[in-house]
């Protein structure tokens, strides 16, 4: 391995920070911000697996995919309570552009690159067959049914219906966190063909030199969120002033903070890794719906506060169009170019429909 913990690592966060502090004060140019958030990005996927290496797969990308959903979720429930009755549907409508982003866009562009560099990738199939069955029980349950249901008129769960969905919601996280890091740790490993790379035979960095990294990654994650957040208004306006939806602002800023695990899944991609590409993507998915909808449907119980989950009719097409396609594209353990250039169609749809409703 290289130098561990090289200057820019800590630089960037530090820089980030900074940025942030003086937002508050005065007006940042969009390109500094812009700056400090791709580097912020680039310095966590750094100290992600830098304890990767260190803790060993899937942990690594498990510790990513939670850390970057809970600070996610933090951000989703400060600008609900701010928003009042007018962020009704802001967890919906974020929830469902990151399960977007991810199934369609971020495993596309890793199966597409990996299959133009290697023409053909292999993966074990048990663990990510795991994953879309929970995935789509969790999309359905949270997404979909609370259109169907009518004890309340609407999108909107009934209080005891949401409690109970956010429950089982919780609960079925729960289950695959214990399915993919104990009981059945091996279904989402790599095929041992593939586990011989550069990264595999290095030594693994110490205690310390791991401490001071997932330190330093929480510093960088919690600078990409809240960058993320101070660019949002002028997003908005340059959004508003060319007349677009304001759905989109939603789809940018969920691209924004998913950055470092795309960065750090189309590298494992690049490097013949396609296993913790989609151990990244898939459970981040599960992350942001597991762990999201249970923590905003709390406080929508706590604080009286209406939330709307129900998806329209035209994104519940997409949605399913997406777990069938992702479920079958995946049903093989093996991967082309095919697979990668149709999730990305379904993406440019989603986007497209989304600015042309």
């Amino acid at each position: 391995m290289q130098r561990i913990l090289s200057q820019w690592t800590w630089a960037a966060p530090l820089l980030g920070w900074i940025l942030i502090l003086l937002s508050f004060g005065a007006g940042i140019p969009i390109f500094l911000l812009a700056f400090g958030l791709i580097a912020a990005v680039l310095a966590a996927v750094h100290h992600a697996e830098l304890i990767a290496h260190r803790v060993g797969e899937p942990f690594g990308t498990f510790l990513l995919a939670v850390a970057v959903t809970v600070i996610e979720l933090g951000l989703i429930i400060t600008l609900m309570s701010a928003g009042g009755e007018d962020a009704t549907t802001l967890a919906r409508d974020t929830v469902f552009a990151a399960v977007m982003i991810i199934l369609n866009g971020l495993l596309g562009i890793c199966i597409l690159i990996g299959a133009i560099r290697y023409r053909e990738q292999t993966f074990r199939q048990t663990g990510v067959s795991a994953s879309l069955a929970t995935i789509c029980a969790l999309t359905i349950l949270t997404l979909v049914l609370p259109n169907f249901t009518v004890s309340e008129p609407g999108p909107i769960y009934a209080p005891s219906q949401l409690a109970f969905v956010a429950i089982v919601s919780f609960l079925l996280y729960l289950t695959f966190v214990a399915v993919q890091s104990v009981r059945h740790r091996d279904y989402f490993l790599p095929p041992k063909s593939l586990v011989a790379d550069e990264d595999a035979h290095a030594a693994p960095p110490s205690n310390r030199r791991t401490a001071i990294s997932a330190l330093l990654l929480i510093a960088c994650l919690g600078a990409v969120v809240l960058l993320a957040k101070t660019l949002a208004p002028p997003i908005e306006a340059g959004v508003a002033e060319l007349g677009a939806p304001r759905t989109i602002v939603g789809v940018i800023i969920a691209a924004l903070v998913l950055l470092p695990e795309s960065v750090a899944a189309v590298r494992a991609a690049l490097a013949n890794r396609l296993q913790t590409s989609l151990n990244l993507g898939l459970g981040s998915a599960l992350a942001t719906i597991g762990l999201s909808i249970p923590a905003v449907a709390a406080l929508s119980l706590i604080v009286q506060l209406p939330i709307a989950l129900g998806l329209d009719a035209k994104s519940i097409v997409l949605l399913f169009l997406t777990l069938i396609v992702a479920t079958l594209s995946l049903s093989t353990g093996r991967t082309t170019i095919l697979q990668g250039v149709v999730h990305l169609v379904i993406l440019g749809v989603y986007l497209f429909t989304t600015i042309v409703p």
